[in-house]
């Protein structure tokens, strides 16, 4: 048993060193394989540590491993993040959690008692529930089915197996358990092997900015159909004005149009261009805020009314969104045009009350 243990853990090393070299190729221009080259190295380091001849060992070499081990959840929260926003921002803010954790993960090999380890493990637990909330929140929004598809098999997927390893993690390799360590690693086998057959059939689902989009390629042009529906989008959008409606979103606007979900993310997405439906509802909102702070007629109007108006619930997003859009606030673009001081508006993410007038 502790043979074939061992030599599916061998097998699965060299599938990770195979991954992660795939991955390094596009460290240079992608943070979501940077993010993935230095995850399988995390993997590496649990498959080292955890080896039946290790799982007990005290050695100093072993226990450095071994924290580079435990801060795979905080990695995978960071994976799931880089690979499923759009845009991604790389920002310091994204390694605190591996601050919190290899805190947590040094305080627990050094007592090595059991309130420390199960701190780590409630931490780990946290982190890889957020990385699955997080990938699936976005998936109602996501205009690129491949990837809408993939969110379930790579999140739940990584996320059930960090899971079962935080079960048995703590606990040392005996002949009654390399039944479930070989279980395990067999999984992470296919796993990765999954992972290897997506990067060498296809191009990234976040592509580099130096690369173009596969779903931004040229395409033919649209048939009767197609130009019918996106003058049908175009109408309901610039006429009707659905984007000031507060519950916008794919399914209400596929059912407006008559026209199944898919259909509309394909649309949306091959046609004009758009990786995610929020982004392409905030254009259409943005646009119309942008006329408005820079009309004289409403200069006395509040930047809230105007933001809830267009469509926002709130000031977080809109403030975000608009900054990402003009690099101002909406104040500083305000009084860029007309030289006038803007009234304090409520902190960011404060609601925007609906009882707001000019």
């Amino acid at each position: 048993m502790i043979l074939i243990e061992a030599s599916i853990r061998g097998g699965v090393i060299a599938l990770i060193l195979v991954l992660g070299a795939l991955a390094a190729r596009g460290a240079a221009r992608s943070a979501v394989d940077r993010y993935s080259a230095l995850y399988t190295v995390l993997i590496l380091a649990y498959l080292i540590e955890s080896a039946p001849a290790l799982a007990r060992s005290r050695a100093d070499w072993v226990c450095a491993i071994r924290l580079v081990s435990i801060l795979n959840p905080a990695m995978f929260w960071l994976w799931v993040k880089a690979q499923m926003d759009d845009p991604f921002v790389p920002s310091w803010r994204n390694w605190l959690p591996f601050a919190g954790l290899g805190a947590l993960g040094a305080w627990a090999l050094a007592a090595n008692q059991a309130l420390p380890w199960h701190a780590v493990q409630y931490a780990s637990l946290l982190l890889v529930g957020l990385g699955v909330w997080r990938a699936l929140s976005g998936r109602g929004g996501d205009l690129i089915e491949k990837r809408r598809r993939l969110r379930l098999v790579l999140a739940i997927g990584a996320a059930a197996y960090i899971v079962a390893l935080q079960f048995i993690a703590m606990a040392a390799l005996n002949a009654h358990n390399l039944v479930a360590a070989i279980g395990l690693e067999s999984a992470l086998g296919v796993f990765v092997a999954f992972g290897i057959g997506l990067r060498v059939t296809r191009e990234p689902l976040v592509a580099p900015a130096q690369i173009p989009s596969p779903e931004l390629r040229p395409v033919p042009p649209p048939d009767p159909e197609e130009a019918r529906l996106l003058e049908a989008l175009r109408r309901t959008m610039e006429v009707e004005k659905v984007y000031r409606e507060e519950r916008c979103d794919i399914a209400s606007l596929a059912a407006r149009l008559g026209i199944p979900e898919y259909r509309l993310r394909r649309l949306i997405n091959q046609r004009l261009g758009h990786r995610n439906f929020t982004s392409y509802v905030n254009g259409y909102r943005l646009a119309e805020i942008m006329a408005a702070l820079a009309d004289p007629s409403q200069a006395e109007v509040p930047i809230l009314t105007i933001a809830m108006d267009a469509g926002f619930q709130s000031l977080g997003p809109f403030n975000r969104a608009f900054k990402e859009k003009t690099g101002m606030t909406p104040s500083e673009y305000r009084r860029a045009r007309f030289g006038e001081p803007e009234a304090a508006t409520p902190p960011n993410g404060s609601p925007i009350p609906k009882s707001a007038s000019a």
